[in-house]
């Protein structure tokens, strides 16, 4: 008997149990001592967490909801391009104002004006009330904040067309020296090129951001969003209809998404408590689970309070995204709390004479260590999430990552010591809610009514937990041998080919990026504005900076062909209009061949710039001068059709690319390169993280799990889920941004969580048919998993009633996760398993000696 003992409990290729074996005697000893004095375990927890739940008077210091710090990549290009565009080319909007030349998207207030009923916005009805509108805006102090042009010190105009006497004989998308490209939208024009109608027209006003006056344009933008709504209801326009956006209306929405998510919490709350009641709950008044199932739910609670407690302590960022840990935490402690329950159960049946500290001992043996992986593998998901480019996604890792280990912690100790103290209620046979003892006096006859209440049975005998539970028996009779039928194995293998090739499909149409309209609520004034930008005015793209880095000698004549042929490489990409491009270099070069300058004297080339500025102001602008050198200069070109997320994708690379190629050193440049910079790394830090983690799990697995083929299924139900999860989510409209990214994240843990009980089970199971031990795995813990799933989902599934993008997409990408989790956890895996026969079997296998991963079956 030795002999087979050691055998059977040292290491091998097919037993690993080096760690496991001493982690479960590690878990014994703290069921006993949990046991042995259960007050400390529920007190300690509570104090900890009011004194870390102190942190949150720190939340206000710590909410960082800046959209461009947390959404776009920390060291993304374009910020040391912007730096460098700042540095070089200082801007003076007091007097020099120039749209195109900011190295920010500028502070400004945006109107669009779209004609009723099909007309054009240049009729006179509707042209009249564009002027009423612009003479609206003008009267509330902008012009004493204005942004002011160079030429004669006036405001900027808002819209190029408002400088006319009336919109007539307007050439497109050209007039004169107007590019009417961003200012009039839905253009059809003649065969000369003549405007006939204009469905839309743009107004931008733009106000100063530099110096002092920065404070006073912002009040009177936000100013402006209080007060604009009711005064365009008054002016009651019938042939226009306005949609309105600001520099600050962006980050003013998505700061207002959180508010809209917290009476959420209540309602997740309530329906967590109650599916936990539900599940644990019981007709005798002393077996009642109830307390059980709240005292779980409160566990997790506490976990929440004290991790987000802890990081507001330390510092850590409080982003918008961590709003969704709360749900997440709920489902996942209160799954937790199912794997204890019934492994406590399935001892009590085991040993009803035993005392606590033996049961509770037992049931940590045997949960514990089924907690203690999942939760680790969770942790290691989240804490992994944090080697990411983008600060969002590494304050919600941080602050779920810790909650998990909160959870667990609370898991193992508070929730621990309630299930010895709900013992001790049961033992004294009290009643559940009362806890007064359940019977009358002696010699006293109760009525039926009294003792099916009071005690679940006529009889009068209390009812003891020696049934299996209804669902048990399902999975036993009905579910297992269904999916083990040889009729039905084929099917399954065709369900999973289909699913497989879906997933594989919408993988290949993913789509890259956060639509910067997502981050406001549905029923913002944001979403008119973006959708009649979209529809008028998305024919023209960004006017693009293309910056000369390094003094370069222009007064060489092969320096100037290989400006123009870089200029002229950047010209012929499919995204750039050539003929709306804007160089002083080749004003000034025309200038030269008109014998106006002598362009190959270093001298003449410097001192007569003066009459390029003359001819043109703007230009003085772009080149940045010292008495003997051009530090550095500027040209723009005019982009076309960018109308989806991969053309940005692909006109910020083939910039980049071609500036590389150019024998003069350049850089390409607008503000919204700031946003397109995720495209670079979104998928790169999406396959990093998730290939690290995927690596971490199936370490996890070897060292906890004692059986390398099970570890094996795992690692193919994370690849097989993660697939599946990144393929459907295309089908229902998500993106793969920094958002989702999380939810990829998250998806490793959880596939984790439903693959490695069922197979472990499996393969030590002591039946002798694979059939056999499919319908056993299936019996011991298809409905844990079961449970599992439904409380992770009921955590999260008000998520979907949310007005916010960022809110919704967590619940649909949970949903999948733990849909296709389930999914082969409960049909995929199972099914499979069955082919292997016995190959993977642990060795030695008795019913005595069976070790399962969440629960030990009962002994006969």
């Amino acid at each position: 008997m030795e002999e087979s003992r050691s055998h059977s409990e040292s290491c091998s290729c097919r037993n690993t149990n080096c760690v496991e074996r001493p982690l479960r005697r590690l878990f014994e000893g703290l069921g006993s001592s949990v046991a042995a004095c259960p007050w400390p375990f529920v007190l300690l927890p509570l104090l900890l967490s009011g004194g870390l739940g102190a942190g949150f008077i720190f939340l206000p210091q710590r909410q960082a909801n800046d959209i461009e710090e947390q959404f776009t990549p920390t060291e993304g290009p374009a910020k040391a391009e912007r730096d460098f565009v700042r540095r070089y080319f200082p801007t003076d909007d007091s007097q020099s104002f120039s749209a195109t030349r900011l190295p920010t998207e500028g502070a400004y207030a945006a109107l669009i004006a779209v004609a009723t009923e099909d007309k054009s916005v240049l009729d006179s009805a509707a042209w009249s009330e564009v002027l009423k509108l612009d003479e609206a805006v003008r009267a509330s102090d902008y012009e004493t904040l204005c942004a002011r042009n160079a030429a004669d010190g006036a405001c900027s105009s808002p819209n190029p067309l408002l400088q006319l006497a009336a919109p007539q004989n307007l050439t497109y998308p050209v007039n004169g020296t107007s590019f009417l490209g961003t200012a009039l939208g839905g253009v059809r024009t003649d065969a000369d090129g003549q405007v006939v109608s204009a469905r839309a027209l743009k107004l931008m006003y733009y106000l100063r951001e530099d110096g002092p006056e920065a404070v006073k344009s912002r009040q009177w933008l936000e100013s402006f969003l209080k007060e604009f709504p009711s005064q365009l209801a008054r002016m009651n326009f019938t042939a226009i209809q306005v949609t309105y956006f600001t520099s600050l209306s962006r980050q003013q929405e998505f700061e207002g998404n959180t508010k809209t998510t917290i009476p959420l919490f209540s309602i997740t709350y309530f329906l967590t408590i109650t599916f936990s009641i539900v599940s644990c709950l019981r007709l005798s008044c002393i077996r009642n689970n109830v307390w059980l199932a709240s005292c779980g739910v409160l566990s997790a609670g506490l976990a929440v309070l004290s991790s987000f407690g802890l990081m507001l302590f330390c510092g850590v960022p409080f982003v918008v995204t961590v709003a969704n840990a709360p749900f997440l935490i709920l489902g996942v402690g209160v799954d937790d709390m199912f794997i204890m329950i019934a492994a406590w159960e399935q001892s009590s049946r085991r040993k009803e004479k035993s005392n606590v500290k033996s049961l509770l001992a037992e049931t940590y043996s045997e949960a514990a260590l089924s907690v203690t992986i999942t939760t680790l593998t969770d942790v290691l998901a989240f804490f992994i999430g944090t080697w990411t480019a983008f600060p969002s996604v590494r304050s919600f890792c941080l602050y779920t990552g810790t909650a998990f280990v909160f959870c667990y912690i609370y898991t193992m100790t508070f929730f621990g010591a309630v299930l010895v103290l709900n013992h001790r209620r049961e033992q004294g046979e009290r009643h559940w809610l009362t806890c007064m003892p359940v019977g009358g006096g002696e010699g006293q006859a109760e009525s039926c009514l009294y003792k099916a209440c009071c005690i679940g049975s006529c009889s009068g005998h209390s009812s003891q937990p020696d049934s299996e539970h209804p669902m048990t028996i399902f999975f036993k009779k009905y579910y297992g041998p269904f999916f083990t039928n040889k009729w039905i194995k084929p099917l399954v293998v065709l369900l999973y080919a289909a699913y497989l090739g879906g997933s594989i499909y919408g993988c290949i149409q993913i789509r890259e990026g956060i639509d910067l309209r997502n981050l406001a609520s549905d029923d913002s004034y944001v979403g008119p504005f973006y959708d009649d930008n979209e529809e008028y005015f998305s024919e023209y793209g960004p006017r693009v900076m293309v910056v000369i880095t390094e003094s370069v000698d222009y007064w060489n004549e092969t320096v100037r062909l290989g400006i123009e042929n870089c200029t002229q490489d950047l010209e012929d990409i499919s995204y750039v209009d050539q003929k709306l491009s804007e160089s002083w270099l080749r004003v000034y070069t025309a200038l030269g061949n008109a014998g106006w300058v002598n362009l190959d004297n270093k001298t003449s080339f410097l001192n007569n710039l003066t009459l390029l500025f003359h001819i043109a102001p703007s230009f003085k602008w772009d080149i940045n001068k010292t008495e003997d050198e051009i530090r550095a200069s500027r040209f723009f070109i005019q982009t076309v059709n960018v109308t989806s997320a991969v053309d940005e994708k692909n006109l910020l690379h083939e910039l980049r690319e071609r500036a590389r190629q150019c024998s003069v050193p350049l850089l390409v440049y607008h503000p919204a390169f700031i946003y397109y910079d995720q495209y670079l790394v979104i998928v790169q830090n999406t396959i990093q993280n998730v290939v690290v983690a995927a690596g971490a799990m199936l370490l996890v697995s070897l060292l906890l799990i004692p059986s390398p083929l099970c570890c094996l299924w795992v690692t193919f139900a994370i690849a097989s889920v993660i697939v599946g999860v990144a393929g459907f989510m295309t089908f229902w409209s998500v993106n793969l941004d920094s958002i989702s990214m999380i939810n990829l994240v998250i998806c490793i843990g959880f596939s984790v969580d439903f693959s490695a009980h069922i197979s472990y089970a499996f393969v030590s199971s002591g039946e002798s048919s694979a059939n056999g031990r499919a319908i056993e795995a299936l019996s011991l813990l298809g409905y844990p998993v079961l449970q599992g799933a439904v409380s992770t989902i009921l955590g999260v599934v008000v998520l979907a009633a949310a007005k916010a993008y960022i809110f919704r997409t967590f619940f649909k990408i949970m949903f999948l996760v733990i849909l296709f989790g389930a999914l082969h956890g409960l049909v995929f895996i199972p099914v499979f398993l069955t082919f292997f026969g016995n190959f993977g079997r642990l060795p030695y296998i008795t019913k005595s000696k069976k070790f399962e991963l969440s629960y030990r079956k009962e002994s006969p």
